[in-house]
């Protein structure tokens, strides 16, 4: 991979855009999963996010869904050694909270799930503030020794809960978070950057963010008077009603004719232009959707367009 990025401190080298799981078993079905996994990795790419919780929120399922199938297309395909995989503890329905027990059986019953020996990178998907850091780290670290997680992670955390761990890491000599997952795209800055992404930066944190698109948004499919059919379609619209959110689409339509690219690639392509970041997560339900999001790894904007982008996002 000659567009290969090296996650963090770790020796973990990542495409430039990680695929989100979050559908599979959701919105896309076993065969249509497997289908977007295949050219996925057939293009190139090489690293998968997904989570224990994935999709409990679906009438009928209980969690998990996501990761049973990655497990079936691992098998199937015999890969697992290509892949940097990703997944998350502290919200599956039967898993819940960040208590050391509770990581350390989730992480198994994630591990008989995907069908692998070892997770490569492990997050606490929701920062649990009534759990001391000194027991979710400790808990992690023997995760790692045991072989069953390579790197660990964090998702929604606090700065300062994040400098806690941080600290009582390097303090004890034990694993230490090489990555962070923040909530963080052009209409959404201030989820990420400020205090949090500062201290990432410091800390030599890859940042991998989610809702790159915005639901979305950022894909362009959006615009007055359109109606899109996505479970999302709502969270993705409003902001179509921000002064931000139309300047925002107005800039990436320009720069997009620009380079004769999609609209979401454009989006995407700012998102790995910003410090600290190695990878946004982007999914794609059918196969259709990808290039979109792999076009990433190609495209380089001037500093300029990264500029005009931001002052349009400000």
């Amino acid at each position: 991979m000659t567009s290969a990025r090296k996650l963090g401190s770790s020796d973990l080298e990542v495409f430039p855009l990680a695929l989100g799981g979050n559908v599979f078993g959701w919105t896309a079905d076993r065969a249509g999963s497997f289908a977007v996994l295949d050219a996925y990795t057939a293009a190139g790419g090489n690293f998968i996010d997904t989570a224990d919780s994935y999709s409990a929120w679906v009438d009928g399922n209980s969690g998990g869904e996501s990761e049973t199938v990655l497990g079936a297309w691992l098998a199937a395909r015999g890969n697992r050694d290509d892949v940097v995989l990703a997944t998350k503890v502290s919200q599956h329905p039967e898993y819940p909270g960040l208590s050391a027990a509770n990581i350390k059986a989730a992480a198994d019953a994630s591990l008989r799930r995907l069908g692998t020996d070892h997770i490569d990178l492990y997050y606490t998907h929701f920062d649990k503030p009534e759990v001391p850091v000194e027991e979710i780290v400790g808990a992690l670290d023997e995760l790692v020794r045991a072989g069953k997680v390579r790197y660990i992670a964090a998702s929604n955390i606090s700065a300062e809960r994040l400098a806690a761990s941080l600290e009582f890491s390097e303090r004890e000599g034990l694993a230490r978070y090489v990555a962070l997952q923040p909530h963080y795209n052009l209409v959404s800055r201030d989820t990420y950057e400020g205090e949090l992404r500062d201290l990432a930066e410091r800390a030599g944190l890859a940042a991998v963010p989610y809702y790159a698109l915005a639901a979305g948004f950022l894909t362009g499919k959006y615009r007055p008077g359109t109606a899109v059919d996505s479970p999302r379609a709502g969270g993705a619209a409003k902001h179509l009603e921000t002064e931000r959110g139309r300047r925002v689409l107005a800039a990436l339509d320009e720069i997009a004719e620009a380079h004769d690219a999609p609209v979401a690639t454009v989006a995407l392509a700012w998102l790995a232009a910003q410090p600290t970041v190695a990878a946004p997560i982007a999914s794609a339900r059918t196969v259709e959707q990808l290039p979109a999001l792999l076009g990433v790894a190609e495209l380089d904007l001037t500093a300029d367009e990264v500029a005009r982008l931001t002052r349009a996002s400000a």
